[in-house]
């Protein structure tokens, strides 16, 4: 975190990245002095209601943050040719004017702001793979979206949509989608026995995702230690925490699927309490950064076996099989959502991006197909022996998964190791 007196004293020429934070109400042209180096600008927590329209001087604006202002309109960036990933998450905007994004963007976050709609230059963004739009107000998807071929990522959640458009289920690389909290969306419900806060014994923090704080807490009604998630707010990043509280309440059991004991009685805290996974459980993977996108990263030194591999994609599929039997759609379908132990025993977690859909809906299980591909594809990338026929039939099932025609994939049902 820099500050405003550094900025203005001259202290931060030639530096690449500027993080302000002030209750900012305007701009300060002093950043302007940094064009000749400044690569990633984030002005996140201010105040700010607009840009000055001459922002394009920022000629080696890379990445650029403006999430949590006041903004109603998404600014003009044309000239900023090097952008390529943009954020205005937490805002207020309503308008999106036509043209008015470089067309090298390949992430765009505007999640949780007030849109109806989207421009149809929407589709002149050939480069976007990642579009997080959760918590808006879109009614329907411009027709003209089609064009946007390398969308890998796209979340809808928490939104109006009446329809998931038939274009939007056959692009080619769509790997990983959420739709819950629309009226398009299926609604389904299971039992689920609740608890009081009270009867729980809060215990230290185990890890911290996008919708919620994980806890470890002892549970006088199960007379055991348990996982305690408590969601930030009633909507997410991913959409709203009622829907994923209701997707993790219908996930049944399975034995690579952490089991869902009960969720916390009443409003007042909304929380789940989830089977405790020891900590001899580590991630599989890390999420992606500004880099990889819409791709996992790894810790530097790790190696994966071939029977680690297979182990992995079998627990995988066999989850997603019993998942999809149920209508669910993970939509978060990752290694950093893996836990895995030092008997390659793994679980899949995280359901924040989760969704229903109608069992005839087939086309939702293809897309998650890929992005088990995607899986399989970082997996072997980190194994260090390749000449086996075993790794050969391996890279064979992932180039099938990956298929550009979701029709060429297999369902979950039909892989075979």
């Amino acid at each position: 975190m820099h500050t405003l007196a550094q900025l203005r004293s001259g202290e931060l020429i030639g530096t690449k990245r500027l993080t302000l934070s002030e209750n900012l109400t305007s701009f300060p042209e002093e950043i302007f002095e940094l064009a000749e180096t400044l690569e990633i600008l984030d002005l996140s927590h201010n105040l700010l209601t607009s840009l000055p329209e001459n922002i394009n001087k920022l000629s080696k604006l890379k990445i650029a943050f403006f999430s949590y202002n006041r903004f109603t309109h998404i600014p003009s960036f044309l000239g900023c040719e090097n952008l390529t990933m943009l954020g205005f998450k937490g805002n207020a905007i309503e308008l999106f004017d036509e043209d008015i994004l470089p067309l090298n963007i390949n992430w765009l976050i505007l999640t949780d702001n007030k849109l109806k709609g989207l421009p149809k230059s929407i589709g002149k963004l050939h480069k976007l793979q990642k579009f997080p739009l959760a918590g808006n107000q879109i009614e329907r998807l411009p027709e003209e979206m089609a064009s946007c071929q390398n969308i890998e990522l796209l979340r809808l959640s928490a939104n109006q949509l009446q329809e998931i458009p038939s274009w939007l289920l056959t692009l080619p690389k769509l790997s990983w989608l959420a739709f819950s909290g629309n009226p398009c969306s299926g609604k389904q419900k299971f039992g689920l026995q609740e608890v009081p806060y009270t009867s729980l014994e809060v215990k230290e923090l185990l890890g911290t995702g996008a919708s919620g704080e994980i806890f470890k807490a002892y549970s006088k009604l199960h007379e055991e230690d348990v996982a305690l998630k408590l969601f930030k707010g009633a909507i997410t990043s991913d959409g709203y925490a009622h829907d994923e509280m209701n997707l993790c309440m219908s996930i049944g059991e399975h034995p690579n699927l952490i089991k869902v004991l009960a969720k916390i009685k009443g409003d007042e805290k909304l929380g789940l309490l989830l089977e405790y996974i020891p900590a001899i459980y580590q991630n599989l993977g890390l999420p992606p950064d500004f880099k990889t996108c819409t791709r996992d990263t790894f810790k530097q030194e790790t190696v994966l076996s071939l029977e680690t591999i297979r182990a992995v994609a079998q627990s995988i599929a066999s989850a997603a099989v019993h998942l999809h039997s149920r209508g669910i759609m993970h939509g978060d379908l990752y290694a950093h959502n893996i836990l895995i132990n030092d008997v390659d025993h793994c679980y899949l977690g995280d359901f924040g991006a989760a969704s229903f859909y109608e069992p005839h809906q087939h086309e939702f299980e293809k897309i998650e197909v890929r992005a088990f591909g995607c899986l399989l594809e970082d997996m072997l990338s980190l194994c260090p022996i390749k000449e086996r026929e075993e790794y050969r039939s391996l890279e064979r099932l992932r180039i099938q998964c990956m298929s550009e025609n979701s029709k060429e994939r297999p369902f979950f049902s039909e892989i075979r190791f």
